[in-house]
């Protein structure tokens, strides 16, 4: 907390309400140009502004709704709650939105912004948060939160500074995606379209070329109990993304641990995949960097390298995932079992050309990591001045 700044609670400067949705909403879903906006979360990006919706309600669906306007900041209440962005446009929100209004414009939006997207906010917010699994926030517990009031020349002086360095870290992020697409084209080149395999491969199953597996239940309830230090990484579903693995909030385990538990050990050149929720098929690839070990709701599939390399069957099942998510089990959960993913359908090109894919992947990847050491330099830098301003 910065002494120099004056703080006040969020309720006493801000409209602070929450969404609601015209029910059943598929009734009020209109294609018409004139439609209100229908904000979902959906409709986020990594950029702190909402500017475009995919889907508008009808005009009458306003009144059992919340009708918010350009300015106006949204927070999500659930699942990813808290996350703050700034709203471009109009429209409606649903209930999984609360929206905050500058009633008497205090705030240089962009340092709103950054505050309450801080970790210092965050863990406020976590604090007051009700719910299991997944945690809600509801206007009153916002309203409930400090927040600084610097002027507004100091406001704007701040969120410049942050404003530079998140700038360089889009371009940063930009440039990896761009070379994330190039081995995408270069994948299409060799292999063709995974989908409907245009090129003719002999086709398979996972389960006919790969063991597949998971961390029982039991096993987690009786063996694991995570640390923030230890010998062995547990992977996550959240550790696991577009290929890579995210190694923010680790948590770890003993060798002890993991050696009593050999079936879901993981080694260098094992895929792994999310089975459960949200980004049910995303898949990664396991390094030497440390050793690691399954964690719940993601499996292990360990190639047979006679017949896959492990680089090219990550990137095809990566370049399936519509498909794969497409059979996960159709309840209000969406799951894969180990069964289904043994079942699922993969082709096999001649090993000569997976070996080639997989070396121009690796020259790729050369100039991602010294992209990502930018990246993360960058980042590094602005977690500091964020806790500097709002710690």
């Amino acid at each position: 907390m910065n002494n120099n700044w004056e703080y006040k609670k969020i309720g006493d400067i801000c409209i602070v309400e929450r969404g609601g949705s015209p029910r059943p909403i598929n009734q009020f879903i209109t294609d018409d140009e004139n439609g209100i906006n229908w904000i979902k979360i959906g409709d986020t990006t990594e950029s702190m502004y909402i500017t475009e919706t995919t889907q508008k309600i009808k005009p009458e669906g306003m009144k059992k709704s919340r009708y918010v306007q350009p300015g106006d900041f949204l927070l999500s209440n659930s699942m990813s709650f808290g996350r703050p962005y700034i709203l471009k446009i109009d429209g409606c929100i649903h209930d999984g939105w609360l929206v905050l209004r500058d009633k008497d414009d205090l705030f240089d939006k962009r340092f709103l912004y950054y505050y309450l997207s801080s970790k210092t906010t965050y863990e406020k917010f976590k604090s007051m948060a009700v719910g299991g699994v997944v945690n809600n926030l509801n206007s009153e517990m916002v309203r409930k939160v400090d927040v600084p009031i610097p002027s507004k020349m100091e406001q704007a002086k701040t969120a410049d500074v942050l404003d530079k360095l998140n700038s360089v870290i889009v371009m940063y992020q930009q440039e990896i995606q761009k070379l994330d697409k190039l081995i995408q084209a270069r994948f299409v080149e060799m292999f063709g379209d995974p989908i409907i395999n245009n090129m003719s491969w002999p086709e398979s199953t996972i389960g006919d070329g790969c063991f597949v597996t998971k961390l029982a239940g039991f096993e987690y309830s009786k063996y694991i109990e995570y640390d923030d230090t230890g010998d062995v990484v547990m992977v996550k579903a959240q550790n696991v993304k577009n290929g890579t693995l995210n190694r923010k909030d680790l948590s770890f385990i003993s060798n002890e641990v993991s050696d009593a538990l050999p079936r879901s050990q993981l080694l260098p050149g094992d895929v792994v995949m999310t089975y459960v929720g949200a980004n049910i098929g995303d898949v990664a690839l396991i390094d030497d960097k440390y050793k690691y070990h399954l964690a719940p709701n993601v499996a292990k599939i360990r190639v047979d390298a006679k017949i896959y390399n492990s680089v090219y069957f990550m990137y095809m099942l990566m370049f399936l995932n519509s498909y794969i998510v497409k059979n996960s089990a159709d309840t209000a959960k969406a799951a894969l079992g180990m069964e289904r993913i043994r079942k699922l359908k993969v082709f096999i090109p001649t090993y000569d050309l997976q070996n080639q894919f997989a070396a121009f992947v690796q020259q790729v990847n050369k100039s991602k990591f010294e992209i990502q050491k930018s990246l993360e330099k960058t980042q590094l830098l602005f977690d500091s001045l964020m806790q500097e301003y709002f710690g």
